[in-house]
């Protein structure tokens, strides 16, 4: 999975390797460089943080669940299809698992490595067949990084090779999480319709009089006594 015939790949396995190794604080990346015989000018054209490192192994992971995700047939549910997809991504991710504990231990929050994480949730939605676009999509794409969060611990210490822990786990939030989204999918088109209803109205020309034409006049006063004679 990792193209080591690369700079970016080299770096990112070495990575991978020190974390496994140690913990993932005692890292740096002149060790990552060092363990990858890359100079630390070719780090920087490449990573500027560690963060960096471990974002570009998230999209590496997408690329080989994108390649091996079949495609969604007609009869199966959504449900199923993203099953699929998440148990496919843990099979890519199985020989780094010293690594990724490692990793998690540390909890690295950095914002390049929390937004390639984000992206690959919407990349996971659309290699099950699920929309990830819109408003819908968004909501969509957030519920799985829930999902994925919660069934990715359970992983990370299930060590039975046929993941009954974390297949119980996926199904569990999978379910859970597909009534939630039903019903909040409803609420957002109900919202998007009642928005797009007062765009409409708001967009319509006002009624207005041609030129010179006055107002119709109203019921002719009664004239006060004594007015005529």
């Amino acid at each position: 999975m990792l193209d080591q015939l690369t700079i970016r790949g080299r770096l990112v396995a070495a990575a991978m390797k020190l974390a496994a190794e140690r913990p993932w604080r005692e890292v740096t990346l002149a060790s990552i460089a060092e363990a990858a015989g890359i100079s630390l000018v070719d780090v920087r054209n490449e990573f500027d943080s560690k963060g960096e490192v471990l974002a570009a192994f998230v999209r590496m992971v997408d690329d080989a669940v994108l390649a091996r995700a079949p495609q969604r047939s007609g009869t199966q549910s959504a449900r199923d299809a993203l099953f699929e997809v998440v148990m496919s991504r843990f099979d890519v991710l199985a020989a780094y698992k010293p690594a990724l504990k490692s990793i998690a231990a540390a909890w690295p929050l950095e914002p390049s490595l929390v937004c390639a994480v984000g992206q690959s949730q919407a990349w996971m939605l659309r290699a099950a067949g699920i929309r990830a676009e819109g408003p819908e999509g968004q909501l969509r794409t957030v519920g799985l990084g829930t999902v994925y969060a919660s069934v990715y611990r359970t992983w990370l210490s299930d060590d039975d090779p046929g993941l009954a822990k974390t297949m119980a786990a996926l199904d569990r939030r999978l379910r859970r999480g597909e009534r939630m989204l039903e019903s909040i999918d409803g609420v957002v088109s109900r919202l998007c319709g009642f928005a797009k209803s007062c765009c409409d109205t708001a967009r319509k020309p006002a009624q207005r009089q041609p030129p010179g034409a006055e107002a119709p006049a109203g019921p002719t006063p009664a004239a006060p006594p004594g007015a005529t004679s």
